[in-house]
């Protein structure tokens, strides 16, 4: 239970730190880290296919991706800098809040979800029946990602084309 409370505590912190770092690679960077350390704990829960997708996009793919995207920016003068860091805290002013109280919240609600791992099918298992049946909550978590990435890469250009 420590090591999972832990593995936790190293998980939201490495999302904060990604989402309200001022420096875009350290962003990058720290949404690696944090796609690591959700990888750990993917193989951890034995969802073994969305913990090899999460460590080869999330954790690689995507954040080589936005590092190149980066490369290609110009940096901004100390001004705009300070402006931006101002307009992103005055944003996510709220955000550590939310997380505790999600956390909390999370921790005293308990889920009844079915997980049946595949070696208890009869036969050779089935991807396709793997994914949509027997993963579906590690499924909906590589999704939120994947989305999150987008979104992420949709502001990267957007705040290219303002400055631009």
């Amino acid at each position: 239970m420590l090591l999972e409370l832990l593995i936790l505590i190293l998980l939201v912190s490495a999302g904060l730190w990604t989402v309200m770092t001022r420096s875009l690679l350290r962003s990058a960077m720290g949404l690696a880290l944090a796609s690591a350390i959700l990888t750990i704990v993917m193989f951890r829960m034995n969802a073994n296919i969305a913990g090899v997708f999460e460590l080869s996009v999330c954790a690689g793919l995507i954040p080589v991706l936005f590092i190149s995207v980066i490369s290609l920016t110009q940096p901004m003068t100390f001004k705009e800098a300070s402006d931006h860091m101002k307009e992103r805290l005055h944003r996510f002013w709220g955000l550590p809040l939310i997380v505790v109280v999600l956390g909390v919240t999370l921790a005293l609600v308990s889920f009844k979800y079915k997980v049946t791992p595949a070696a208890i099918q009869e036969g050779k298992p089935d991807v396709r029946f793997i994914l949509w049946h027997l993963k579906q909550f590690d499924l909906l978590g590589q999704i939120i990602i994947l989305f999150t990435g987008v979104f992420g890469v949709a502001i990267l250009f957007k705040e290219r084309n303002k400055r631009g």
